[in-house]
């Protein structure tokens, strides 16, 4: 689709709007982080997802030495653990998360499983065989994932029936089209389906047509987290929950202090922690927090489901730039998400008081796509944070004099599905195969330029308001 079809290239603008007269300030665009350091705040996890995440481990109790470190046990970080072991069994490894195992994103998504990258969903690069060997490697990712559910006991209702993007108007329909005929005479087996074909899945004639791809799908996030988790535990890896690191001492052997006091020592440390990495002082200007909303369903009468018609319950999401997105679980429940997002000032991770607002956006959409849901209450609502890059690209690879830190950040909105594709990567990095990635325009880069405060929140807000403006006409 074109580049104003999606809510995560707000950023680009954003910095364009808002950091204009950077050149004037820009020594304040450098003191910045250290004249308003960021705090770490870690909000529990309410979403419906919670409650089949797994069971909090015990903390680091005592000072440890391990080969490889892990901070954030999100789905990057715990994926990685898991791909570290298996490549090799002699390898120890520590995990440690600030709070719960898939207490920020992983457990709070909207359950889709993308296929590609932001940057390229829905667009034609100049290289359309680099195109189809990045879908390949994320479609082919979520087959190994119900791989894992099958090696390791663990089912997180993976559906790969595939996934719409259902376009708001008649334009939005014909560059679909075009889109899809490009990308499949590179190969690509994407469909562009008309008003009708799409209402038939998904029971609403209120799109003009829709691009779908057979091997997305969706999933169960807590379920997922359970799954990695099993499967790091099973392979060896130590997992510590509440064990929030709050000093990073680099050098040959990487210290991690932790707020007990206890430290960690480690030859390879892997950063894990996407939206909340400028917390420890790490890629600040690689990403922006973004707070994004979700609401669900109780489950429906399976009257009420007939009515609606959302007979193969495919996932979908629009075109608009403040993007929304739907699903239906296997217990035909409802979940929105998307719509109106926030972004608070220094990265900050509080939700916003503007939540009430979004979560009334939510229904008045649904509503909206949906009129037989008009009454159907919300069971549960949440919100979550999506680390956002400006270029929509994201990133994994090393840094620091010594080279031994690793990290992966900028996923956009596709994470569900990248954070174990990444995973694989940090694992073969800890083991020095990178010559197995070269190929990957991904790797050994960070994310474009985003500017620090004041510029940021200015240049967001702006942006914001702008997209706003232009999905209203």
């Amino acid at each position: 689709m074109s580049n104003a079809t999606s809510r995560r290239r707000f950023l680009k603008t954003s910095t364009l709007l808002g950091a204009g007269g950077i050149a004037s300030a820009a020594a304040l665009n450098v003191t910045s982080p250290y004249m308003l350091p960021e705090k770490s705040q870690f909000q529990e996890n309410h979403s419906f997802w919670s409650a089949d995440l797994p069971s909090a481990n015990a903390p680091v109790q005592c000072d440890l030495e391990v080969d490889v470190a892990i901070i954030g046990g999100g789905l990057t970080g715990l994926s990685s653990a898991v791909y570290v072991r298996k490549n090799s069994t002699g390898t120890s490894v520590a995990l440690l998360e600030a709070a719960r195992c898939g207490n920020g994103a992983s457990g709070r998504n909207g359950a889709m499983l993308l296929t590609l990258t932001e940057d390229r969903y829905m667009q034609s690069s100049l290289d359309p065989g680099l195109d189809k060997r990045i879908y390949d490697l994320t479609a082919d990712n979520i087959r190994r994932l119900q791989g894992f559910s099958a090696e390791y006991g663990v089912d997180p209702e993976i559906d790969q029936d595939g996934a719409l993007q259902v376009c708001n108007t008649a334009e939005q329909a014909t560059e679909a089209r075009r889109y899809c005929e490009q990308a499949r005479a590179s190969g690509l087996p994407v469909e562009f389906w008309d008003r009708e074909k799409t209402a038939q899945a998904i029971g609403t004639r209120f799109y003009a047509g829709a691009y779908f791809d057979p091997h997305s799908g969706q999933v169960h996030p807590g379920k997922l987290v359970r799954l990695f988790k099993s499967a790091a535990r099973a392979e060896g890896a130590q997992i510590f929950d509440q064990s929030p690191v709050v000093h990073i001492q680099e050098g040959p052997q990487v210290i991690l202090t932790l707020a007990s006091g206890n430290t960690v020592k480690c030859k390879v440390l892997i950063l894990a922690t996407n939206a909340y990495s400028s917390k420890l002082g790490y890629l600040r200007r690689a990403a922006s927090p973004i707070f994004d909303y979700v609401a669900m369903t109780a489950p429906l009468p399976e009257a009420l489901r007939a009515q609606i018609g959302w007979t193969r319950r495919l996932p979908f999401n629009d075109c608009r730039t403040e993007v929304f997105y739907l699903g239906l679980t296997r217990d035909n429940r409802v979940h929105i998400g998307g719509g109106p997002v926030d972004y608070v000032f220094n990265n900050g991770l509080s939700e916003p008081a503007s939540a009430p607002r979004r979560f009334a956006a939510l229904r008045a959409e649904l509503s909206r796509i949906y009129p037989a849901l008009a009454n159907e209450p919300f069971e549960v609502t949440w919100s979550g944070l999506v680390d956002m890059s400006l270029d929509q690209r994201p990133a994994v690879g090393r840094m620091g004099k010594h080279e031994n830190i690793l990290y992966a950040i900028g996923f956009s909105g596709h994470g569900v599905n990248l954070t174990s594709v990444f995973g694989r990567i940090l694992a073969d990095l800890v083991v020095q195969k990178d010559a197995s990635w070269e190929w990957l325009p991904y790797l050994n880069r960070l994310p474009a330029y985003t500017p620090n405060e004041p510029f940021r929140w200015a240049g967001i807000q702006l942006a914001l308001g702008f997209y706003r403006w232009q999905d209203s006409k």
